[in-house]
C-alpha cells in the first residue's frame, strides 16, 4: 500500500515552516524548511515568503500533494479575523483565496494552534483522550484548542483572555519570558496564574503543552500545581505542521 503523504506550512509570528507528512506515521518525511517571517507580518511579504518555502518543498516532492496551511489568526470560512502577532491588514481578508492564488493550488487553511491539537489528537500526547483536551501553544503567543472527545472545536484564542488587567499572553506567553529575562519558577508562577482559570472556567480533562519551549517541560510544568493532568505535547515545533497536512488530506 502507498505511504499517503501531504504537505504542511506552519506560519508564525517569527518564522515560516513546512515539511511533507506521512499521514499513516504522523511524522515528517521531508527536511524541515524554515525561512524568517518578513518583519511586520504584511500579507503580500508573508504571501511571497511561504511561496517561496513551498517551491522548495516543491522541488522534490510531487506538487499535487494535499497542502494544509495553518495561520495564527481566527480563521472563519477562509477569512483571517485577527493579528495578534503579525500585521493588523490581515484582519477580514479572504487569506485562504489569497495564499490559493498566491499558489496556483487547492489548499486547507485553519488556526495553527487548532492544527497543533489535531495532530496531537490524532499522532500524540492526546490519542484516544477522552473528555475536554486543552491544547495551549507558548511561543510568540499562546495559542490554543480545544478537543472535545477527539473532535475539534475551532478558533478559542485564551491567550486573549484578560488577568490582572492585561491579556494572559502578554505576561505569560514564552516570549514575555525572554523579554522580561524571567528564570524559570518566575515565569511558572504566571503561567499557574493563568492555567489555574483556565481550568476553573473549563474543568477540562487533560492539559497539553506544546510550542518549541516545550522540550524543556522538565524545567516548569512540575511547577504548576493543577487538578487536570498537564503534559508535554509530543510533536512540539512540528505539531502545525503535521496537523496541517493531516486536516488537509481529510
Amino acid at each position: 500500500m502507498a505511504t499517503e503523504l501531504a504537505i504542511g506550512i506552519d506560519i508564525g509570528g517569527t518564522g515560516i515552516k513546512g515539511a511533507v507528512v506521512d499521514l499513516g506515521e504522523g511524522i515528517l518525511v521531508s527536511d524541515r524548511i524554515k525561512v524568517r517571517t518578513p518583519e511586520g507580518g504584511r500579507p503580500a511579504d508573508m504571501l511571497a515568503a511561504t511561496s517561496e518555502l513551498l517551491d522548495r518543498l516543491s522541488a522534490d516532492f510531487d506538487d499535487s500533494l494535499p497542502l494544509g496551511v495553518c495561520f495564527p489568526s481566527i480563521v472563519k470560512r477562509g477569512r483571517t479575523l485577527s493579528a495578534a502577532n503579525i500585521s493588523p491588514e490581515w484582519i477580514g481578508l479572504p487569506a485562504e483565496e489569497l495564499f490559493e492564488e498566491t499558489f496556483g493550488r487547492e489548499i486547507h487553511f485553519i488556526n495553527d494552534a487548532d492544527a497543533a491539537g489535531y495532530a496531537e489528537s490524532r499522532y500524540g500526547a492526546a490519542v484516544d483522550a477522552d473528555g475536554l483536551v486543552i491544547l495551549t501553544t507558548l511561543g510568540t503567543g499562546i495559542g490554543s484548542a480545544f478537543l472535545y472527545d477527539g473532535v475539534l472545536v475551532p478558533n478559542t484564542e485564551l491567550g486573549h483572555l484578560e488577568l490582572d488587567g492585561a491579556e494572559a499572553e502578554k505576561r505569560a506567553a514564552y516570549s514575555a519570558m525572554e523579554r522580561e529575562s524571567l528564570d524559570w519558577a518566575s515565569w511558572a508562577t504566571r503561567l499557574q496564574r493563568f492555567y489555574a482559570h483556565v481550568e476553573f472556567i473549563f474543568s477540562p480533562d487533560l492539559f497539553v503543552v506544546g510550542g518549541g519551549v516545550s522540550k524543556h517541560h522538565e524545567q516548569f510544568l512540575p511547577l504548576l500545581d493543577l487538578k487536570t493532568p498537564i503534559v508535554p505535547a509530543r510533536h512540539r515545533n512540528n505539531a502545525g505542521i503535521i496537523g496541517a497536512a493531516s486536516l488537509a488530506a481529510r
